[in-house]
């Protein structure tokens, strides 16, 4: 009898450790996926901020022409 009984505790033991297994290969996966996840927001958010920088660096770049042709225009009003 006490044979019987640990061999069944030993077949539960071992299907919690399976289920264990299987909890563990779930979540390496569910990891994987929001590492994925993280890198690719990751290179989204470094091209936006990429496209942020150019834009501001085109900004300077149309406020510079257009003092430069208001002080362009100032100067002919001028003489």
């Amino acid at each position: 009898m006490d044979n019987v009984l640990i061999l069944r505790h030993f077949e539960e033991i071992e299907q919690k450790v399976d289920r264990l297994i299987e909890v563990c290969k779930s979540q390496e996966a569910t990891n994987l996926e929001l590492k994925n996840k993280i890198k690719s927001l990751e290179e989204e958010l470094q091209g936006k901020v990429e496209a942020e920088s150019n834009y501001a660096e085109e900004k300077i770049l149309i406020r510079s022409k257009i003092d430069g042709l208001l002080a362009k225009l100032d100067e002919i009003s001028r003489s």
